[in-house]
């Protein structure tokens, strides 16, 4: 696009996704032409791309104009420039921070003109990406780069799901191809400079066959975000497809996807730090399995230095987090084995690495494990040192999904961590809402403004919703004269519940309809109505999913209730916005223990709404009895149907007997105190909790920065500490079946609380020493089954009581639990650089039974 010279800066505003979060910058935008700008679904370089020379040229002579672009632009370079709170030592030392951060992801929800994400994943990626530019974090973001997105989603006239691809020209989004400079050029260039040849990567496919990229750049605030494209010259046709769509095409056609995002993403952060001077990323995050690949990358960047297979591998575990999102294993990219196989042979992608160390990353080696497959996420699992879940409840749901790759340990010590996820405030919450301060300002606000701006956002949300909804009825076949109806389709004083997320069966879109007489008379009560609006979209090979979204389109459909429920197709950021930010009540209704997080009602929450939801995800963890509302659920029943059908009768009456009558409840004022006082809570018990920023400070404080601290270590004296690890492991793993606990025995304390009960074991333990392992003492509680509850460990030391080939063991053990109290004793490997006790996935018990009762302590 070429401009006129004065308007010049426009280039760096647009091209730096910043104006997507940053009102005054869109705002200045909208400026130029409103009209344009609306058409253009706030799209800068669509409108700008769409303006006559007449236009641009009076623009460029508009002083007023030029003046605040001046103003605009230096406050980008402020905010790209200034140390924020990760250089100025918010996260503690600097030092000991990670010089930077690769963070791979399939897909990245920037804004609704990057049609780059389908749902809660992306979506959330996004929202990282932005945090850690607000707060100075420097990640280097990897992604692809699809011609067609996600699909966009229409109705036909009885209400099934269509999908449309339409095609998007990179050269038309706010991004810049990665470029070399020329000889004499400086570096790195600013965005939209064009200069020498576009970089390109290359990854091996099956039978030698070379899969080529070129790599686009997305300025997100201060972070850089790359994004691998197929479609190059140099590839044949059928591999112009590999970026075609976002989680399409088949197995074969997913596995050239992973693996160009995870060994092409690597090489093209590597050629983005050698053309531009950034930093190296000391840490690399999968935002799950999806980009796995990257890990065989790393192996075999280090075999390159020198390093074996397995020196390389600790090398890379130790600065790599994995992060898993699905609490179903349904969700996890499986690959057949001989797939694998074929892709990864001798003149495929291995890159020299041994075939089977290769397949055995990926293997499903548990009690009701498949052989046959290759799990994306037991690789990333077994490529990184620290994993985490997405909220409290959704990392023991983790652990016990992946237990099998620690035998031998109790769900709770299986090494799965969690951090909640949060959301990018200044892109979720209303103008009016941000302009009250922070939650807790905007808690603190006069109720009758803050119930006037309330009213403000659920008329937005009326008069958008009406405005899809005629379109959608229009590709549906209606004309205009039929839908004169849609003029009084919702009300602005009515209580608004929102409903809108992905289409999987056990999100349940359709629990609301379990008794639709009971929801119609919701709907349509005299005195306190309530107003539905829902929105989601069905993966294209989910027939089931699209069979519920036609079930609540037939409902929506009927003249007796069209007129305060509604089905928006086309769910996206834009339309999530105002969801988001109109909606009074936030529905949320998944079989728990199924949600992994949900982040679209802390959206709600920051914009002054309530949640209605099951205790599952992020509302499990921060739910307090008054910030909301819980849906009891009916864990025990077997029956889906009845399961169901109880839920949702729970559902109905809280609606009808605590919600609304508490909306309804006004005073002479018109305002509504009880609810405000409920929606002030939840802004002061949730605004803190919620936001990405807080969610960044834990990956940084939590994962970022002890992976640095590890990755250094295992580098140091030239990977030396790298090589004694890995051969520390295998001698470990070599001699632990020769591990064994001969004897224990106790003292005779009585069994009281404060008693003291020492502990003596002798064990044998073949090749290794004591300085290889560690010797436990496990107690506390027993439950009804016999097993310890919630136990606790006291780590014995080693002493030369005992003979060789025995090595004995004694400690103190505290008896202060009160109730039934019981012991056992364990070996596990021990070593400074294992980020928890069950790393290696080896423990010894006593053959016999060790763990005995004392009795009842009192």
């Amino acid at each position: 696009m070429t401009l006129p010279q004065p308007l010049a800066p426009l280039h760096d505003l647009m091209l730096n996704l910043r104006w997507s979060w940053h009102p005054p910058t869109a705002e200045l935008f909208e400026s130029i032409d409103r009209a344009g700008w609306a058409a253009s679904g706030g799209d800068p370089v669509a409108m700008l791309g769409l303006m006559r020379p007449g236009q641009l040229a009076a623009l460029a002579a508009n002083e007023d104009f030029l003046r605040r672009l001046d103003a605009a632009v230096a406050d980008l370079r402020c905010y790209t420039g200034e140390p924020r709170w990760y250089e100025s030592g918010g996260a503690g030392d600097v030092a000991a921070l990670p010089r930077a951060v690769a963070y791979f992801s399939p897909e990245y929800g920037i804004t609704a003109v990057l049609p780059q994400y389908s749902g809660g994943l992306g979506i959330l990626a996004g929202d990282h990406l932005k945090s850690a530019s607000d707060l100075g974090v420097p990640i280097i973001g990897v992604g692809l780069l699809y011609r067609h997105g996600y699909f966009t989603q229409s109705l036909s006239a009885d209400g099934w799901q269509a999908e449309r691809y339409p095609a998007d020209d990179p050269n038309g989004l706010p991004l810049t191809l990665l470029r070399r400079p020329r000889p004499g050029e400086r570096s790195p260039l600013p965005p939209g400079e064009v200069s020498g040849d576009p970089v390109q990567v290359t990854v091996m496919l099956a039978e030698g066959k070379l899969l080529t990229a070129q790599v686009w750049l997305a300025r997100v605030g201060r972070v850089p975000l790359l994004l691998l494209d197929s479609y190059v010259e140099e590839n044949e046709p059928a591999l112009h497809e590999v970026t075609d769509r976002l989680y399409g095409g088949g197995t074969e056609h997913r596995l050239r996807q992973e693996l160009l995002l995870g060994i092409g993403g690597m090489r093209a952060v590597r050629a983005f730090c050698e053309i531009t001077g950034h930093p190296e990323p000391e840490v690399f995050h999968t935002n799950e399995g999806h980009a796995g690949f990257l890990g065989l990358e790393r192996i075999r960047e280090y075999q390159g230095d020198g390093l074996s297979f397995d020196e390389a591998l600790e090398r890379s575990r130790a600065g790599t987090v994995f992060t898993t999102h699905t609490p179903v294993p349904a969700g996890i990219d499986r690959f057949p084995r001989e797939l694998i196989e074929r892709y990864f042979a001798a003149d495929g992608a291995n890159g020299g690495l041994p075939l089977d160390r290769v397949l055995a990353l990926g293997a499903e080696t548990y009690p009701g494990g498949d052989p046959h497959v290759f799990n994306m996420a037991v690789m990333g699992m077994r490529l990184a040192q620290r994993v985490n879940g997405v909220s409290v409840l959704h990392g023991e749901v983790s652990r016990e999904m992946f237990a099998g790759l620690w035998p031998g340990f109790d769900t709770a010590e299986v090494p799965i961590g969690s951090i909640t996820n949060g959301v990018h405030a200044p892109t979720w919450v209303a103008r009016e809402v941000s302009e009250l301060g922070d939650a807790q300002a905007a808690a603190s606000a006069d109720p009758a403004r803050l119930w006037t701006i309330r009213r403000q956002l659920r008329a937005r949300l009326v008069t958008e919703t009406r405005r899809r909804l005629r379109e959608s009825w229009r590709q549906r076949g209606a004309s205009g004269a039929e839908l004169t109806w849609i003029d009084d389709v919702l009300d602005e004083d009515v209580l608004t519940i929102g409903f809108a997320r992905r289409v999987p069966s056990y999100k349940r879109l359709t629990l609301m309809l379990n008794d639709p007489q009971r929801l119609a008379s919701l709907l349509l009560d005299p005195d306190r109505p309530i107003q539905i609006v829902i929105a989601g979209k069905a993966h294209p090979a989910d027939e089931g999913g699209k069979r519920l979204i036609q079930q609540m389109v037939r409902f929506a459909d009927s003249e007796t209730v069209r007129r305060r429920i509604v089905f928006l197709p086309d769910y996206d950021m834009a339309l999530a916005r105002f969801l988001v930010q109109g909606c009074d009540v936030w529905l949320n209704n998944p079989l728990r223990p199924l949600e992994a997080c949900g982040t679209s009602g802390m959206k709600v929450a920051l914009n002054g709404g309530l949640n209605l939801s099951v205790l599952d995800g992020w509302w499990d963890e921060w739910y307090d009895g008054g910030n909301g509302w819980e849906i009891p659920t009916a864990d025990g029943v077997e029956d889906s149907s009845r399961r169901d059908e109880l839920e949702a009768s729970a559902l109905y009456e809280l609606i009808a007997k605590s919600v609304a009558p508490l909306f309804y409840d006004v005073g002479a004022d018109g305002v509504p105190q009880g609810w405000l006082g409920m929606v002030g809570h939840a802004l002061r018990s949730l605004g803190p909790l919620v936001q990405a920023d807080r969610m960044l400070g834990d990956y940084v404080t939590r994962l970022y920065a002890p992976a640095a601290h590890a990755s250094r270590a295992l580098a140091s004296d030239g990977n030396a500490t790298a090589r004694a690890l890995a051969a520390w492991k295998a001698r470990v793993r070599g001699a632990w079946p020769d591990v064994r606990i001969e004897h224990v025995e106790a003292d005779g304390a009585e069994p009281s609380l404060g008693a003291v009960l020492g502990v003596r074991v002798t064990t044998t333990l073949g090749e290794l020493t004591a300085e290889d392992v560690c010797v436990e003492v496990v107690y506390g509680r027993i439950g009804d089954d016999d097993e310890l509850v919630e136990p606790s460990q006291v780590a014995l030391a080693a002493d030369d009581s005992a003979q060789p080939p025995h090595t004995r063991f004694s400690g103190l053990v505290e008896l202060g639990q009160p109730g039934p109290f019981g012991y056992t004793v364990r070996v596990l490997p021990s070593h400074p650089q294992l980020a928890s006790r069950a790393e290696l996935g080896l423990v010894t018990y006593p053959d016999a039974p060790a763990g005995m009762s004392t009795g009842d302590l009192r």
